[in-house]
Order: structure tokens, then C-alpha cells, then sequence
């Protein structure tokens, strides 16, 4: 059972209570198993731990959300989220993935890491923040789920019913560093057509011959970008399909193509420069996730550099793609460890997480910034 978070003789709420509280909540959560699609349970534990802190919560199907106590319309909003969602544990897991133990100063178990550990130490710092009545800006918690199947009842369902977002924080394992930028996804099922024929005379046309061409030019080509940056696009060809019998040419061959792509191109020009070298029939997989970028020069980024925190590219695609505000993508743990089996997390890594947050909301200067600050709605682009 949790308590209320207690404060220090000063005021400020006592962050052992708090450190306590997210071990014990993360903890609860890998003891429960969430699955995709099928997070209902932990989202009962993160509202009934929300509760129980004092916080009036928000939900819509296996999203839970909720804003600091003393709102005030006025100030810019700061979107604290991150994901309860994991995926299947996969055959090499050696302890019981659904057991949270901890040995050697590590909590072991199946999303510990990714992302229960980013989780928990938002919703510490959220409940740090959550009575002040000073601060220049408002939060709101948002902890939700099919992030990792980036499903339609995730993220994306709840964003018309947040209010207006100025820029967020997405928790996912980065070690604390800062990723500013992010790669979108992309996902084409293709299709070579080829003519069926007996494959002992000269007969049919292989379907396997014409994606082969296509397949080479994926695995070559690269698409245009300035001296010294790193390459926008990678498009990796990863599974592939074709033919019935032995003796038999066949008329299609099946492939699918994953492309991550960074914010110097969008959908459209990377499907016209597709069209334009390929002679496959392909369609797009629906959930494309959008490239983020967030600038230099942001409140977040200045205030996270100031205390120390790097900044990168990040090759990995997560609900920051859903939003349509900046963000940086940072928390506890490894990004390496993510989907692995006997994955954990350090105990010192979610306090470092805790603390780091909490130091970069508290050292947050919005006072010349209030350009970057509006809500704005970027519009989607649909490839013709």
C-alpha cells in the first residue's frame, strides 16, 4: 500500500519516500503482465497509485493522465510521458520475466528497462512538482500504452482530449542523455510480378529476378544529405517471400522494407524517389511514425545541457513521433537492453533519473522563449 508522499521539515516532499514509492510501483508493474494491446491491469495500478498520492487522474482506455494541482491557463504545459506497454518476453530468458527481483543493486524483469524504468521516475518527478503553486509552467502525466506496437488506442487516442501541450519529455532508456532528434518509420510491403512458367524450359518471366533489382538498389542507395551529417534514410530489406514448387517460375516475389528517415525528408519525397528507381508494386503500412526534431536552442535542451546531458540522434522510433510538439526523448537505463532477455535496470539509474528530471524542470528558464512555446498542429503528410 502507498501512502501520501510525506514532506521535509523544509516543505519539499521527501524524495527516499520517493525513490521507495517508484521501486515498489515499478516493481508492481513488471509483476503485471501488460502486453500490447492488453495493458488494462497496469493501468489500474498506475491510476490507483496516482490516487492514493493525491492526484485526480484521466482515463480512456488503457491511458492514464493527469495534470499538476494548480493549473493555471497562462503558463505553457510540459507533457511528462512515457509507456506501460512491453512486449512478449522472448525464449532466452533465463529468470522469470514477470519477477521483479532485485540482486546486485538491479531490479530484473520484463520491461524494467523499457520503458517501466523512465515511467516510474516521471511520475516521481511529477508528484515532486505536484503541489507547488510557483512553478512557471504546468505538467501533465500522461503514462500509456501500444507503444510498442504503436497501436491506434495508444498515445494517438488520448492527444484531442490532452490540454494544449507547449513541448514534452518522452521517457525511453537513454542513459539520461538527451535525444533531440528522432528517426520516423516506414514500413512497405512490395510485391515483384513476374509470369509463372515450367522452370525446365526457357519459360515465364522470375518474379525473383526483377525484386532482386530492386532489392540491391535499397540496399545501396543513398539519399542525398549535407558534407558531415549522418546519413537521413536507412532502408533495410527484412523479410521476403516467393514461390510455390521447386519446378515452377514464380509470378510474385514478396518483400518488405523497413525505412527509418530523419527530419530532412518527409513521406512524399521518400515515395517519389521510390516510384522513380523501382519497378515493384508496394503499399504503405498504415502507423507511419514521423521524424522529430526538436532545436538547439529550445528551454528543454539549453536546461539539459546546462546540468551536463548530451545530446544525439536517436536510431529508434517511439511515441515521440505522434506528437506534434517539440520534445527530447530521455530516461534511466540502456536503450541496448531494450527486448533482451533477463533485462533490468539499476536502482541508482532510476534515482539519477528522478533527480536529473526534477533538475531540469526546476532549472528551466521560459522567460525569452515564448515563441517556441505555442501549441502548434503540424499537418500530416499523406503520400499521393
Amino acid at each position: 500500500m502507498y501512502n501520501i508522499i510525506r514532506k521535509t521539515t523544509a516543505g519539499a516532499p521527501d524524495l527516499n519516500q520517493i525513490y521507495q514509492h517508484s521501486l515498489q510501483l515499478l516493481s508492481t508493474l513488471i509483476s503485471t503482465p501488460s502486453f500490447s494491446s492488453d495493458e488494462m491491469l497496469t493501468a489500474d495500478a498506475i491510476e490507483s497509485f496516482l490516487n492514493l498520492s493525491g492526484v485526480n487522474t484521466f482515463r480512456k482506455y488503457n491511458n492514464v493522465w493527469c495534470y499538476n494541482k494548480h493549473m493555471d491557463a497562462e503558463k505553457p504545459t510540459i507533457l511528462l510521458n512515457s509507456h506501460h506497454d512491453t512486449v512478449q518476453p522472448n525464449g532466452q530468458y533465463t529468470r522469470d520475466p514477470f519477477n521483479p527481483a532485485i540482486e546486485d543493486e538491479k531490479i530484473f524483469g520484463l520491461g524494467s528497462n523499457d520503458a517501466g524504468g523512465s515511467l516510474v521516475s516521471l511520475i516521481a518527478a511529477f508528484l515532486y512538482f505536484f503541489e507547488r503553486d510557483d512553478l512557471p509552467f504546468n505538467l501533465c502525466l500522461a503514462a500509456t500504452a501500444e507503444e510498442e506496437t504503436s497501436g491506434e488506442l495508444g498515445i494517438r487516442s488520448i492527444l484531442g482530449d490532452l490540454k494544449d501541450i507547449s513541448f514534452a519529455i518522452v521517457g525511453e532508456p537513454t542513459g539520461m542523455q538527451m535525444a533531440i532528434a528522432e528517426k520516423g518509420s516506414m514500413v512497405l510491403d512490395c510485391v515483384a510480378k513476374g509470369r509463372c512458367g515450367h522452370a525446365a524450359r526457357e519459360e515465364g518471366d522470375n518474379a525473383i529476378y526483377h525484386a532482386l533489382k530492386d532489392i540491391e538498389w535499397f540496399r545501396t542507395f543513398q539519399f542525398p544529405i549535407m558534407d558531415g551529417q549522418p546519413q537521413p534514410v536507412k532502408m533495410s530489406v527484412t523479410e521476403i517471400r516467393a514461390g510455390i514448387q521447386h519446378n515452377i517460375i514464380p509470378a510474385e516475389c514478396h518483400f518488405t522494407v523497413d525505412i527509418r528517415y530523419d527530419h530532412n525528408y518527409n513521406e512524399r519525397e521518400l515515395i517519389n524517389m521510390i516510384i522513380n528507381h523501382t519497378s515493384s508494386y508496394f503499399k504503405i503500412r498504415p502507423n507511419v511514425l514521423k521524424p522529430s526534431f526538436i532545436d538547439l536552442t529550445h528551454p528543454i535542451v539549453v536546461s539539459g545541457c546546462s546540468l551536463g546531458r548530451a545530446t544525439y540522434l536517436s536510431p529508434t522510433s517511439s511515441d515521440q513521433g505522434w506528437l506534434d510538439v517539440p520534445s527530447i526523448k530521455m530516461g534511466p537505463g540502456n536503450s541496448a537492453r531494450s527486448h533482451t532477455a533477463d533485462e533490468y535496470i539499476g536502482i541508482d539509474e532510476i534515482e539519477e533519473g528522478i533527480n536529473i528530471y526534477i533538475a531540469i524542470l526546476e532549472s528551466l528558464d521560459l522567460t525569452h522563449h515564448k515563441n517556441v512555446l505555442r501549441f502548434e498542429k503540424v499537418t500530416d503528410i499523406n503520400p499521393g
